[in-house]
């Protein structure tokens, strides 16, 4: 499941293989080796993948389903906003 939720995560984002291996400092092949299934990122590489596209590494493993949505350097109105547009999305 790791491979599809790095291929999803990744064309959410509208990114290439190419563009996201350059965004990890990894080739383009590593990159589709790891949405083959062909192999596994490492634990370091794992973090970082988690970093960059702002979920858990849970979330990457399918260990759980929630994202996160990082409101770091935003004031309290902006983030009161946020939520009533998440609100508002879900509802």
């Amino acid at each position: 499941m790791l491979n599809k939720k790095i291929k999803e995560l990744r064309q959410a984002k509208g990114l290439t293989q190419v563009d996201l291996a350059k965004e990890l400092s990894v080739t383009k092949q590593c990159v589709s080796n790891w949405e083959n299934n062909n192999i596994q990122p490492s634990v370091d590489m794992l973090v970082k993948i988690s970093k960059y596209f702002s979920v858990t590494t849970d979330y990457l493993l399918c260990l759980d389903n929630h994202k996160t949505l990082s409101v770091d350097n935003l004031t309290d109105t902006q983030i009161t906003h946020i939520k009533q547009i998440i609100d508002d999305i879900q509802s």
